[in-house]
Order: structure tokens, then C-alpha cells, then sequence
């Protein structure tokens, strides 16, 4: 016999109070002979002992009664036996851990997974008298709706359970389910865990096992029920990306596709189709046998401007969840562009140059002294140009700039020095220029270009007006400016070279630190220092390395559902901050009330879209958002794998494996354990209160007489 209120056994003390209250009544009295009391001698002896006796016998009455209240309060209950056909009655915790994964959307002959395990779990409520108390664990996401003995309740909060895109964990839900187990006062307790029991959702691969026999006791048994009743036909789409690095409108974009069947079965002619801005775009038909991943490409042209919402498709399969994946772009319907100079003439080619924008989107160029760049708010600028390095002694704004994802564009100026222009370059995280090289005017010793990359996307589209020519190779070929004076710049960590020059230096160079585009030129945009101004390919490459540079994707990787999406506020004037969800309508967020300032977690995200940020009516901020692959992996647990998980864990309790076709009451009838015992001893404590009336009333008519 255990105590399920041990705690409450202290109270035992209490018995000790007749005890003191009889020896108080037994105190020695002084004598004080009286002759008129003379014959109260002649009592009997034997009465005396009576009174003695039952005096005694009140005394045990009591202490029992005590005994009896206490231990009643203390819940005794007794193992594996049936009192009077009490099995059962003994109070039950139960944990109902529902797996609410998208694996369990798999549609049989008899409804889906969710559904059946929904109805499972409504038909085990049924199992449960009253007091007892139930709690819900949905595996995904971890949400727990804390016990309850409202049985009704309960039945209502699994009636409107969703499946969810979020990932979850058997591992996890247990862990859970252990937690409000433990905290518990009721004999029974017990776990129901239904689930489609997927190998991937069994664990996170980082999670490290470890023994969780403190917090799912051997007290606790574990029934497990496995829906798996077929193998689905699936394809799913893992991987979904945008080729592209510079986004024009009415210009091709080309995008990638990665589709894998996760499933035993072969897909003959299956439709992958691509949807820009809610319309269908491009279309390709694929196979796939068991296990294959498929790549698949996709080019269009782009037909607007703004924010670009983009998923692919695939055709219905058993599991529906999958079958879709986001991106998003910006295509800028005009381009913001400062241009900060030393010296305003070294700005003139370069102002020209952008002014003559392509047709795809216009820039529009405003001109600062270098010097004014810490009181200009660059943030409402696409793209930064810098041209010198002489008249700037604050970098904080650019620095702010770069980290918040700003592009830009970085040359020396005319009369800029060497130890200036490192101390710029250094600011940005670019390496430092060793030395200058030449002399101004100076045409008599000069440079020219070595190595080009042509696949870099500044080149993409670049040469529709002939701008190049074929080499004794037949490669492509650009005619090189002739370079009298400029910086040497080597490249080195993550940085790349576009253009070098024969004495293996770099010309242009890209940098990507923080997450934003970084364009170093080792020239002066003046023709004192070469003549690249007046060749054919610097314009439209000033115009390309401007649109490369504030062209921006939002990788389809970036979140998934349930992940913390960080948003940047530092750039809106107002505190509300309005957020647009893929659907169930918008939520509005006074950040002042939140006291959050720089940066926004927003954590609402368990639907796969495009989550929107908007300030004073206009979007600052975007993000995709896409499902969780871990349930597209169909390989499923067998119960040896189970059970050796449960061994991993040092679960020592009862493991019981129920099909959802079998006789619940008959297992877990036979499986349950234990008969508390308190009402017998109330029952008790009563009858010998009784007895204890009827002796004290005999014991008080023997005092009087």
C-alpha cells in the first residue's frame, strides 16, 4: 500500500492530543479525609476498574479516529488489487499527446490520419470517470492545453484541432507530457500517443538522448497508436530558388526548382508549375522514381515592378501540405541613388552615366559632399555611391547603412590618398589597398584589363548592343580602358574579382559582409586617372553594377514555420506597425507599448506565405515563410524501434501498442492498476466515532450512579 498525499501523514502527530488530555486527567490529588464522606469507601472495587477500563478504551477510540481521518486524507491506495470491484477507482492523470504534424494528412478508404486519430482520441475521453483529469499535447509546435477534468471541454478543443505546418517532435511531446505528469497527485497516470510514429518526427537529429526515467517514471504507462495503415504516393518540393542576381522588369528571370519523392512509389508526367504574382507563369512536366530528386528549371520574363510574390506548385498527391514553396522579390519600379563625392567633378561621369538608365526602371540620382554623409538619412536610398575618401570623419551612418542590408558602391576619388581611401575600405570590411600606383595625366605608362568574368550577373544581358568583341579565342572580349593611375587592391577572404588587371590586381571587386552587396573600383571616375569614362562599357556597367547591387531576394530558405521572423525597424518614423499574413487576415503592433526598438521578433508565423511589414501605409519589410521538409520524409518507426527508443530514455514503465481497431476499454481495463482506499477509511473513522459515543455515554451514567 502507497500514499498518494504522503505529505499529509504529519498530521499523525495529532493523535498524540488524547493522549496528553488523559494524562492531564490523571494527576495526583492530595487527600482530604471527610468523615460525613465515609461510606464513598465502601464503593466496589471491580466498579472502579469498569470506569478505569472504558476510560482506556475512549482513549483508544479516539487516537484511532484520529488515525483513521488522517490516513484517509493521506489517499492509501493499494497495487494490482480489486476491492469490491474497485480496479479503477483510483483517480487518473492522463496525457493525450496528438500528433498534429502535415504527415498526418495521409487520406485512406476510412478518413485521414488527423481525422481518425481525432476520433480515437474523442472515443478514449469515454475511458475516463469523473474527477479525473486529462491534458492535450499537440506534437507540433509543442502547444499543451493543461489538465482538465471538464471532459466536454477537452472533447471541444480536439474537435477544433489543425494540422500544422510546424515541426514536432515524439521526443519532444513525451518530454511534455512527463513535465505535467509529474506534477500530479493521481495513482494513474498515463500517456496516449497517437501518431503516424514517422522516423524523422521521432527526434531532432541534434537532440542527444538522455535518461528521462526522473520525469516519466516507471509509474506511468505509455500506450502508443499507429495510424499507418498504407504507403502514400509523395513528392515534395525542398528546395526553391531564384537564378537571378539582378531583377529588371520585362527582363528574363530563370528560376530552380528541387523535387524529391519521398515515397515508394514512381510519378510518371507530374506537373511542377510556377506562379508569379498569383498567375501562372511556366509549366514542366517530370518523373520521378522512388527516392529521386528531380531538378527542375523554369525562365519567364518579368511583367512587373514592386513586390514579387512567387511560389511553385505541385499537382495533388497524398499529402497536400508540401506541394508548395515561396519566394519573394523586389523589382524596384525606380532606384533611389546618393552619390557622395570629394570633389563634385568626380561625380559628373558617373551621374551621366546613370541618368541614362534603362527603360526597366529609372534611377534617380541625388549628389552630397562627402562631408555631409553622417547627417543624411541613407536609408531611403537603394544603393550608396562613394567617390573619395578625403572629406568624411564619421563613418557611423554608412556602417548603420551596410548593416541594414544597404548596397554600395565604392571608388576613390581624385584626390584621394592612400591612407584615407584604406581607412574607408577597412571601415567596410573590404582589405586594404597596398599602395598608389602612377601618376595623374600620365599617359605614358598604363594598365590594361587582364581577366574578366563573364558569369558574373553584372554581365547578364550587358552585351545586347555589342558591346564586346570576340578574342583570337573567340571569347568575348571588352576594350580595355587604359588605367594611368589607381589603387592596388588584392582580393582575399570572401571577396570576388569581376575585372582584373594584368599586374593581377584587382579593377572591380565584390564584397558581401552582413548580408548586403559591396562594390569596390580601384579608379577614379575621372579621365585624369584613365579612360575608362569614355568607353562604350562604362555607363551600362554603372548602370548594371547599380541595379546588382539594391536587387534583393528573400531566400526561400530564410524561415520555417514557427521560426522568429527578425524585422529591422529601425527605418519607419511611426510605432504602428501593421503585418499582412498569407492568410486570416493582418494584425497592427504598437511597438511603444512593447518598449522594442532596432530590431522586431514576430512569431506568429505557422503558415507557409509571404508575411508583410508595413509603416505609414507603405512596406518596409517582407519575408517567405515555408513548411518544415522533417514531415515530407516518409519512413516510418517499427514498435521494436520504439521500443528501443524507449530503453534509450531508461523508460522502465508499462509500454502498451494499441491498434485503432481495437477494444480500448478491454486493454486499457486490463492494463490499469490500483484501489484507493480513503472512503473505507472514512467509513471506518465514522463507525468507530459511533462506538466511541455510545462507550463515553456508558462511561459518564458510571460516574453519575
Amino acid at each position: 500500500m502507497i500514499f498518494l498525499n504522503p505529505a499529509v501523514l504529519f498530521g499523525l502527530l495529532a493523535a498524540s492530543i488524547p493522549v496528553l488530555i488523559h494524562l492531564l486527567n490523571l494527576r495526583k490529588l492530595k487527600k482530604i479525609e471527610f468523615s460525613t464522606l465515609a461510606f464513598l469507601k465502601e464503593l466496589q472495587k471491580t466498579k472502579i476498574r469498569k470506569i478505569k477500563l472504558k476510560q482506556w478504551i475512549l482513549l483508544a477510540l479516539r487516537i484511532l479516529i484520529i488515525l483513521l481521518l488522517v490516513a484517509a486524507f493521506a489517499r492509501p491506495t493499494i497495487k494490482s488489487v480489486s476491492i469490491g470491484g474497485t480496479a479503477s477507482a483510483a483517480k487518473t492523470s492522463a496525457v493525450i499527446i496528438l500528433d498534429d504534424t502535415y504527415s498526418m494528412s495521409v487520406i485512406t478508404d476510412r478518413g485521414s490520419y488527423f481525422n481518425r486519430a481525432k476520433q480515437t482520441a474523442k472515443l478514449l475521453l469515454d475511458e475516463f470517470q469523473e474527477g479525473d483529469e486529462v491534458s492535450l499535447v499537440f506534437s507540433a509546435g509543442g502547444k499543451i492545453i493543461e489538465a482538465s477534468t471538464n471532459l466536454t471541454s477537452v472533447r471541444n478543443l480536439i474537435d477544433d484541432a489543425e494540422l500544422s505546418y510546424t515541426a514536432g517532435t515524439i521526443h519532444n511531446a513525451l518530454i511534455k507530457a512527463g513535465q505535467i505528469l509529474s506534477g500530479s497527485r493521481n495513482f494513474n497516470k498515463e500517456i496516449y500517443l497517437l501518431s503516424d510514429f514517422q522516423k524523422s518526427e521521432l527526434k531532432m537529429p541534434e537532440t542527444v538522448l538522455s535518461d528521462l526515467s526522473g520525469l516519466i517514471s516507471n509509474r506511468i504507462r505509455i500506450y502508443t497508436i499507429d495510424f499507418t495503415v498504407q504507403d502514400p504516393a509523395n513528392l515534395t518540393i525542398n528546395d526553391f530558388k531564384v537564378k537571378n542576381q539582378i531583377f529588371e522588369k520585362g527582363k528574363l528571370i530563370n528560376f530552380s526548382a528541387s523535387v524529391k519523392n519521398t515515397s515508394g512509389k514512381s510519378f510518371n508526367n507530374s506537373l511542377i508549375s510556377l506562379f508569379i504574382n498569383g498567375n501562372r507563369s511556366a509549366q514542366q512536366s517530370f518523373n520521378a522514381a522512388p527516392g529521386e530528386t528531380k531538378l527542375i528549371d523554369f525562365e519567364t520574363t518579368l511583367k512587373d515592378n514592386g513586390l514579387i510574390e512567387i511560389f511553385a506548385e505541385l499537382e495533388d498527391d497524398d499529402i497536400l501540405y508540401d506541394n508548395k514553396r515561396y519566394l519573394s522579390i523586389t523589382v524596384p519600379p525606380q532606384i533611389n541613388a546618393a552619390i557622395f563625392y570629394d570633389k563634385v567633378v568626380d561625380a559628373k561621369f558617373v551621374e551621366l552615366a546613370l541618368n541614362g538608365s534603362s527603360d526597366s526602371a529609372p534611377i534617380l540620382v541625388q549628389k552630397f559632399p562627402l562631408s555631409r554623409i553622417s547627417s543624411i538619412n541613407l536609408n531611403s536610398y537603394d544603393v550608396v555611391i562613394i567617390i573619395g575618401s578625403e572629406s568624411v570623419s564619421n563613418y557611423e551612418g554608412l556602417i548603420n547603412y551596410h548593416k541594414n542590408g544597404g548596397g554600395i558602391f565604392v571608388m576613390p576619388g581624385s584626390g584621394s590618398t592612400l591612407s584615407n581611401f584604406q581607412k574607408l575600405c577597412g571601415t567596410l570590411g573590404m582589405p586594404l589597398p597596398s599602395a598608389l600606383t602612377g601618376e595623374s595625366n600620365d599617359k605614358s605608362v598604363s594598365v590594361t584589363f587582364d581577366k574578366i568574368d563573364f558569369q558574373h550577373p553584372i554581365f547578364s544581358n550587358l552585351f545586347e548592343k555589342e558591346l564586346t568583341g570576340p578574342s583570337e579565342k573567340g571569347e568575348k572580349k571588352i576594350e580595355s580602358p587604359a588605367i594611368n593611375k589607381y589603387f592596388k587592391t588584392n582580393v582575399s577572404g570572401s571577396g570576388k574579382k569581376i575585372i582584373s588587371l594584368i599586374d593581377g590586381v584587382s579593377f572591380l571587386s565584390e564584397y558581401n559582409n552582413l548580408g548586403s552587396r559591396i562594390l569596390l573600383l580601384n579608379v577614379a571616375p575621372v579621365l585624369d586617372w584613365s579612360s575608362f569614362p569614355l568607353k562604350g562599357i562604362f555607363a551600362p556597367l554603372m548602370n548594371k553594377a547599380v541595379f546588382y547591387i539594391s536587387s534583393v531576394a528573400k531566400e526561400v530558405n530564410d524561415y520555417k514555420t514557427g521560426d522568429e521572423i527578425l524585422v529591422n525597424i529601425n527605418d519607419i518614423q511611426l510605432p504602428l506597425l501593421k503585418i499582412i499574413k498569407p492568410v486570416r487576415g493582418e494584425e497592427t503592433i504598437n511597438l511603444d507599448s512593447l518598449g522594442i526598438k532596432n530590431y522586431f521578433k514576430y512569431s506568429k508565423s505557422q503558415i507557409p506565405g509571404i508575411y508583410k511589414f508595413y509603416s505609414d501605409g507603405k512596406i518596409f519589410n517582407y519575408a517567405a515563410v515555408n513548411f518544415n521538409a522533417i514531415g515530407s520524409e516518409l519512413e516510418y518507426l517499427s514498435e521494436n524501434d520504439f521500443e528501443k527508443y524507449l530503453s534509450e530514455i531508461n523508460f522502465s514503465g508499462i509500454h502498451l501498442n494499441v491498434s485503432p481497431d481495437e477494444n480500448f476499454s478491454s486493454a486499457i481495463y486490463q492494463s490499469r492498476f490500483g484501489s484507493e482506499l480513503w472512503r473505507f477509511f472514512v467509513i471506518a473513522a465514522l463507525i468507530v466515532a459511533l462506538i466511541e459515543m455510545f462507550v463515553a455515554r456508558s462511561a459518564k451514567k458510571d460516574l453519575i450512579t
